[in-house]
């Protein structure tokens, strides 16, 4: 699943280099955190949210064979 976060997120920034997903598991959902460059998290968010919720959204999609609940979270 980190993979396909990278894959998502790495052509809407301009340092790809910089980005990182970190994955914390536990019992019952699985957490995933975004860290990028600082210029590069409102390209992350985009307007109002929307390229996040798109990001959630497709991660949900992929993990809806999992009996997990899944959160992506933008980090600073």
């Amino acid at each position: 699943m980190t993979s396909l976060i990278e894959t998502i997120v790495k052509p809407l920034v301009d340092y790809p280099d910089e980005v990182r997903v970190k994955e914390v598991s536990e019992e019952h959902q699985v957490t995933y955190f975004i860290e990028v460059h600082k210029e590069d998290i409102g390209k992350i968010i985009g307007k109002q949210g929307r390229v996040a919720k798109a990001i959630r959204t497709v991660v949900s999609a992929a993990a809806s064979q999992l009996d997990k609940k899944v959160h992506v979270k933008i980090q600073e």
